[in-house]
């Protein structure tokens, strides 16, 4: 029987997941099938159920329920936990694997597709939420001279540094009055691009040859514009759509797809 997976979320009816996989197993001879599902607000865990009981093998969890995710899972990758919430799970008779592969994701885009190492650098994280919070432990795996998380509620970005802590490195947070400096790497982990909207950020915030990395795919963002009028380089995040995906169907699969082939399908489409 052809394996069944899917993508939960919402809303969902936007991703692009369903065409990632769908080109993965294409390429890769695997027998399976994915769809993306709606899951409502308040039955996450019994969409999940519902799933599994249909013979699920594993799914994809996004906004708003990766920490919903953490909590069903009976084993967790390190990067999940400390990550503290879960965007892919595995299911195994009554084992269900929790990862996080939304931060490998974003490090394989810069090392790989845009040719950004990452040690030595100083790095901005801007925001305090669940796509920050997925990404800080891979990013300090790459020893960078420092990762300093800004939003504008400081407080929330000073605990999420002292949460993370003990995944080493220079880290620490603040808010936007707090920077110091210029950065070589600025991402933006933000709500602020779906609302069109800039973060508060000084013109001279940018080390010559930086990059501006936007998590968000599709379009020109104030953050990214900004970026570019300082002569920053810059980046979407469609890499790192892609890139967690595959991480994500090597968890289930055991076999890594080739990515470059699915990004240009995309950016053609």
């Amino acid at each position: 029987m052809t394996d069944a997976y899917a993508v939960f979320g919402n809303p969902v009816a936007h991703s692009k997941s369903p065409l990632i996989h769908a080109a993965f197993a294409a390429q890769t001879g695997q027998d399976m099938d994915y769809v993306a599902l709606l899951a409502p607000l308040d039955g996450f865990s019994d969409a999940v159920a519902a799933f599994r009981s249909m013979g699920g093998r594993g799914a994809n969890v996004t906004v708003p329920f990766k920490e919903q995710a953490f909590g069903l899972a009976t084993r967790l990758t390190a990067r999940a936990r400390a990550a503290g919430a879960v965007n892919t799970l595995k299911f195994d008779a009554d084992d269900v694997l929790g990862d996080n592969t939304d931060g490998a994701g974003l490090v394989a885009d810069l090392l790989g597709n845009l040719g950004f190492a990452l040690a030595g650098k100083r790095i901005l994280l801007m925001g305090a939420g669940g796509a920050a919070r997925g990404v800080v432990f891979p990013l300090l795996e790459q020893s960078p001279a420092s990762l300093f998380i800004v939003n504008r509620t400081p407080d929330k970005a000073i605990g999420l540094a002292r949460e993370m802590a003990g995944a080493g490195g220079n880290l620490s947070g603040g808010g936007y009055d707090a920077l110091n400096g210029r950065f070589d790497l600025l991402i933006n982990a933000t709500a602020a691009s779906l609302a069109g909207d800039l973060p508060p950020l000084p013109a001279d915030v940018f080390a010559p040859e930086a990059l501006a990395y936007d998590m968000m795919y599709g379009k020109d963002t104030p953050f990214l514009a900004f970026a570019r009028a300082q002569g920053a380089r810059v980046a979407d995040g469609l890499g790192m759509l892609v890139e967690q995906a595959a991480a994500a169907f090597e968890v289930w699969r055991g076999v890594r797809p080739l990515t470059a082939p699915v990004m240009r399908m995309l950016r053609e489409a």
